[in-house]
């Protein structure tokens, strides 16, 4: 029943706006050609600070300067009792939801989400937010080049997520 209904759902609401254009006397061709144009034109807006985004985060992974910052925080980890497998996802969280999404996936299939390790990441992937990705994204559609005040904020949001995070499970399950 539940696979009828989700198959049926999007073509009874484009009916519906069908349905509501005509009724309103719209030219629905007309509107729906001049929506793909306005996304069209948005989506290429913001084609260079993707780009730019993803230049970024490719060479963060692969010119290894992750496993340098690794090695520096490697001694805090140690002296703190703190797993180092969730400090790539503290570092690339606030950069890239897919990288990040993609070490939590490594992360459960290693230690499964039921560890300490799983539950921590699981927690700082909730508790935080791709800032970089959004300050480029929606700053850069509407054209804000100034973004110093929000990246601090955002960054700053970010890593009290990822401490409290590490403090509510070590303290709920350890």
């Amino acid at each position: 029943m539940m696979s009828i209904i989700s198959s049926l759902i999007i073509p009874i609401m484009i009916l519906i706006v069908l349905i509501y254009g005509i009724a309103k006397k719209v030219d629905i061709y007309d509107v729906f050609v001049s929506g793909a144009k306005e996304g069209l034109e948005i989506g290429l807006s913001l084609f260079p600070c993707l780009l730019g985004m993803i230049l970024g985060v490719n060479i963060l992974v692969k010119s290894d300067l992750l496993n340098l910052i690794l090695k520096v925080f490697a001694p805090l980890f140690s002296f703190l009792k703190l797993p180092m497998e969730i400090l790539p996802l503290a570092i690339l969280r606030p950069i890239s939801g897919s990288a990040s999404l993609s070490i939590l996936t490594n992360l459960f299939e290693t230690f499964g989400p039921d560890s300490f390790i799983g539950r921590i990441a699981s927690t700082m992937q909730g508790s935080t937010d791709t800032t970089i990705y959004v300050l480029t994204l929606y700053f850069g559609s509407i054209g804000i080049k100034k973004i110093r005040y929000a990246l601090k904020a955002g960054l700053f949001a970010d890593l009290i997520g990822i401490i409290v995070s590490i403090i509510v499970v070590s303290l709920m399950f350890n």
